[in-house]
Formats: C-alpha cells, structure tokens, sequence
C-alpha cells in the first residue's frame, strides 16, 4: 500500500471514531407534584427512539441517553405527560400534576381501553388512541424497550366476562343475643393487586372485586415476632374508630414467626402452568413465564421442581428437577406457548400424583397454579373444583394460586382453589407484584407454619352495645366450628402478618346502626364477672402445625385503655385507612363519614419506612380514585 493510501486509510478511520457518538446515563427520581410523594411505574421514553425504562418502587430510574441532546417523556395513568430536554446534567428529578381530564376522558369497555367520544370505534383502533400502562410490567414491552403497552393484535377479549362472588357485607351484631364471631384468618391479597388494575386502567372496580381484608392485609405491619412455643404472636390496639368518632376500632395483629432462608425445608414444587388459548395475551403467558423465572432464581440445590402444563390436555413438560439446574428449568418456561382449550381439572390431578410421587415428609410440598382461572374442559364449575381440591389437600400437598390476565378472569374460582386447597391466592397484574409475592414474601408465600388457624372473639354485654367485623365476609364459620379440627381455615406462612379489625359501638352510645330490638319471649342472662371485668373482648384462636391433625389453643382478653386516636401506632392508623378506602370503594353503607381526604390524611401520618414502596403506591390510588370519583 502507497503511503498516500495509508495516510488516506488512517483519516477515514479516525473520522469514523470520531462519528461514533458516545452514550452517557441520566438519573433521578419521579415524584407527585402535589404531595411530593415518590411514583413508582412511571414510564420514562427517549423521544423518537425505542429506549425506555420504568420507575422502580422509590420512583428511581435510570436511562442510558446519547451523549448529546435528546428528549425525555414522562408518563402515567392519570398525570400530565412531561417532555424534558435533556442538558448538560446526568441528574433529572421530574414533579408530575394530576391530569383530571384525562381521567375524566377515559373509560373501559370490556377490557378495550377508549375515548368517551370514540365509543363506538373498534377495538384496535381505541388501544392505540389510548394505550394502558401496565406498572413495571417488563413482559408487556416490545422488545428493547422500556414502555409497557398493548398491541392491537393482541387476543383480548372484547366482552368482560369476568366473574366475582357477590359480598353481602358484615352488619353490625348485638352481643347480648349474637355473642360470638368466628372466622378463618386471610393472608390472600389478590384482591389489592385486582383493585390496583382497575384503577390503574382508569375505572373504578367494581363493588365486587373489593374484598377490604384482602386489601388491609396485603401490607406488612410492624408487629413483634412471636416468643414463646407458639408460632405467631396475638397483638391488639384500640381507639376511635376515624369514619365515626362515636364507635371504637379494634385492631387485631397476628405475626408469624419469621424462619430464616437457610433453615427453610426443602421444597417439593410443582408448577401447574395454564397455556390454553385465554392465556394468549402478553399480561398472561408471557408474564407469568418471567414471575416463575423470578421464582427459580430463589430456588436452592435441596429444592426440587417439575412442570405441569394444561391446555385441551395435561401433559408433564419437566420432571421433577433439582433447583441448581435453572437453566434447564428456565428453559422449558421459555418453550411453553398458548393454544387450545383449558381442561383445569385434568391439570390439577396430573399435578398433584406428580407432586404425591416426589413428596419430601418433612419437607414443603406444594403446587403453584398459575391460570386466569377459565377452565371449560372436564371438572370446571365452582362446586366440582372445590371437591377435587378437598379430596386433594388430604394427601399433604398444599396450594398456591396466582391470577393472571383480565377480561375473562375467574376470581370466584381462583379463590376456592386456594381457600380449600390449604393455600394462598395472589393475583399478579405486573412484574413488580411478581417480585413482592414470589421473591420479597418468598417464605410466606410458599412455606407454611400454622394451618388451620381461626379466631373466635367473644364480647363482652356489659361493655359493647354492638360489633361488626369488617371484611373476611366468605371467611366466617359458624361457632361450632372453632372447635372441629376437621374443619378447614386459612394457612399462616413464614413472616407473614394477619390484621383484622372490628367496629364496636360502646354501650350507652346512640348510633344508626343498632341491631334489633330486644326479645319479647326471652332474655339472656348476663353474668356477674361481665360488670367487674375490664375486658372489652376475649380473643380464642386455634391453630394447627403443619403436619399435624390436632389444634393447640391460644386465648387473648383484651381491654380498652382509652388511647386517643393521635397516639396510636401507623399500624393502626395505617389499617384504618385501608379498610376505609375499601368501604368508600365499595360504598359501604357503614363508610359513615369516610372520605378520600380523610384517607390520604390517615394513610400520609402513618406511611412509616415503606422501604419497598408499597404504602406510597396505596396513597396515589387512592388520589387518582378521588380524581376519578369527581367526574
């Protein structure tokens, strides 16, 4: 080569590196321009391009930018869009405003997001005019990018056929005649994370899908761990109740003993995976693919998993492997596929003679369905799936459930599986709940400590006129029950927290919602102890271990110590405001004077740590439900 060629060579090639623009990272938080608190799930686009990231639950995020100009949007379910040109700084802290119009322009039909003046539009049409955000959802972006949206083509249907248990609401009872309440305790959440995707897609639930224990026990609360030979401790509260400053609230806390992961025992899993037509959608299959793959990170060497999958058919895709071959493990998710119909019962037989043929006797095994719940092949109504699981659980393999996709999902079905399968029921509506219930709540979610578990509470006449337990209405047992150790209630798991609260009305209190009157042919007899005592209430719980047929009995008498309501723990207050803005939600004829101000007052003070972001994602809810509920 001449030299002039060289020379001619080397320039081109330094032009060309000098051509090459370099990237740099922009970072910063995203917060509520009215309150200030942080908003996690907002999507974070580089204009004109595909890259795009999410805000994490503290409202962070971070976005790889070219190193010279350059624009950022900003965007959220229910907040004014932001463009942001990005200068010289890597730090960009962005303050988003509600956006009232937008809320007041979107609705839903069926699960076809649209514009009130383009009802009549087709359904492709609507979901580009007015994409949902899913928060955090990574399986429902296209590929390479960073904002979650849904394609026109995608296999949704257009009609809601979804399906809830009605709730008849607890009324208030008259201990002199009714004195006792027995129910089984509730760790499910799936009703919070339901609640949070009507809301997120711009409608508000209906009554329905609020099942207010569900919501208040969807957070952790800050109880101290059990000491003595029982599993879990009994913690109760009382003071004002804050929608009715003539009632009482009592607050009732049960915190399971937190069993560290190396002394976890080894796990026996099978994944019992719908891949039926209805799971065609990318907040179903593909989803649920990337929450199990999340689940197998956790997974140790002593822990074993197989994989059962169910379309018109059940089939075994995986034997039951050991939790350090992931790879191989993350492979067969990643080959599964949806098509056909969706022969549930099928499924769930194969699952548990494949989890009966590898059971650990000491050890934990389990079954995690993962479905939207819409079986129509073989064994698929309520009553049939409920008589399969009951004849199931006796072999010692518990049940977890985990809800995925919308417009044709089976809530009442789901919840049947997991309450008579010994097991718990969560509903994953985006990637970041996947997180909460499979890795950060990953003792309670799969390893048990106490089964069985119910309370009885009795009242005392002297002291409270009327009570009423707020939520747990498909939980409640009759008394009787308490007693049969052959009678089923809810799972307590490692770690997990159980709340329940009670509205009393004093004696001597006037209040609109006094039971009946007195009888007119018999009085019951109040004994003497009932006028000395201080006791407001005695709580009976019962429980059995997990591989155990015999129940053990704690008793908790409780007295009201007249704590102002301003003295009381964010745990209280906390739960007060949840089982609030459920009653507003359901506009509960018990809500008295309830509002969503007086929500966000109650949950602010009482926010506390909130290190994983799940108290300030309650908090603006509930502020996009007081924006939707002024259209």
């Amino acid at each position: 080569m001449t030299r002039i060629a060289i020379i001619i060579v080397a320039f081109f090639t330094i032009m060309s590196f000098q051509s090459v623009e370099t990237d740099r990272w922009i970072a910063g938080t995203v917060v509520d321009a009215d309150g200030g608190s942080t908003l996690p799930g907002v999507s974070i686009l580089l204009k004109k391009t595909t890259t795009g990231v999410v805000s994490d639950v503290n409202g962070k995020y971070k976005i790889r930018v070219p190193e010279k100009g350059g624009v950022l949007v900003f965007s959220f379910v229910g907040y004014v869009t932001q463009e942001i040109n990005i200068g010289s700084s890597n730090l960009i802290n962005v303050k988003l405003s509600p956006d009232l119009k937008q809320l007041s322009e979107v609705v839903v039909t069926g699960y076809a997001v649209e514009k009130r003046r383009e009802a009549t539009g087709s359904v492709a049409e609507d979901r580009e005019s007015a994409p949902v955000q899913i928060r955090g959802n990574s399986s429902m972006r296209n590929k390479g990018m960073g904002r979650p949206s849904y394609s026109p083509n995608e296999n949704y249907p257009v009609h809601n056929t979804e399906e809830y248990d009605a709730i008849n609401e607890n009324i208030f009872y008259n201990p002199g005649t009714t004195p006792l309440s027995t129910f089984s305790i509730d760790v499910d959440a799936a009703s919070y994370s339901n609640v949070r995707r009507f809301l997120n897609n711009g409608q508000m639930p209906q009554k329905d899908v609020v099942r207010i224990e569900e919501m208040i026990n969807y957070f952790n609360y800050d109880y101290a761990q059990p000491e003595g030979k029982d599993p879990f401790a009994v913690h109760t509260e009382i003071s004002t109740a804050p929608w009715n400053e003539k009632h009482r609230l009592v607050h009732i806390g049960l915190q399971g003993k937190t069993i560290p992961m190396e002394n976890l025992p080894p796990s026996n899993l099978v994944f019992l995976i719908d891949v039926s037509g209805s799971m065609n959608a990318q907040n179903k299959l593909p989803l649920l693919v990337s929450s199990f793959k999340m689940l197998v990170e956790q997974l140790r060497e002593e822990d074993r998993v197989a994989i059962v999958v169910y379309a018109g058919a059940a089939g075994m895709v995986l034997p039951s492997t050991s939790g350090a071959e992931k790879a191989t493990i993350i492979a067969a998710l990643d080959k599964l596929s949806a098509g056909g119909s969706t022969a549930g019962g099928a499924g769930i037989n194969l699952a548990y003679n494949i989890a009966k043929e590898n059971f650990k006797k000491e050890g934990n095994n389990r079954i995690i369905l993962a479905t939207d719940g819409d079986f129509n092949v073989g064994a698929s109504s309520n009553a049939s799936m409920q008589e399969l699981i009951e004849k199931k659980r006796e072999e010692g393999v518990f049940l977890t459930v985990l809800g995925f996709g919308m417009g044709n999902y089976k809530d009442s079905k789901m919840e049947i599986l997991a309450d008579k399968g010994n097991g718990n029921y969560a509903y994953i509506d985006n990637a970041t709940e996947a997180r909460k219930v499979l890795v950060n709540e990953f003792g309670g979610t799969l390893f048990t400590i106490a089964k069985d578990v119910k309370l009885q509470i009795e009242f005392n006449p002297a002291k409270v006129q009327a009570y009423r337990l707020i939520g747990y209405e498909n939980r409640k047992l009759r008394d009787e029950d308490f007693n049969d150790d052959k009678k089923d209630a809810g799972e307590l798991g490692s770690g997990h927290t159980v709340t329940a609260l009670y509205e009393i009305i004093p004696v001597g209190v006037e209040s609109d919602f006094l039971p009946v009157d007195q009888l007119r042919y018999q009085k019951k007899t109040v004994l003497p102890i009932a006028d000395k005592t201080k006791e407001l209430m005695n709580i009976k719980l019962r429980y059995k271990l997990p591989d155990e047929k015999i129940s053990n009995l704690i008793e908790h008498p409780v007295f009201d110590k007249g704590i102002n309501f301003d003295r009381t723990s964010n745990n209280f207050r906390w739960s007060a405001a949840v089982a609030s803005f459920g009653m507003l939600l359901r506009d509960s004829e018990f809500k008295a004077n309830s509002n969503f101000e007086s929500v966000l007052y109650l949950a602010e003070g009482a926010r506390g740590t909130d290190k994983e972001g799940y108290r300030i994602e309650f908090i603006n809810m509930v502020k996009s439900s007081q924006l939707m509920a002024k259209r």
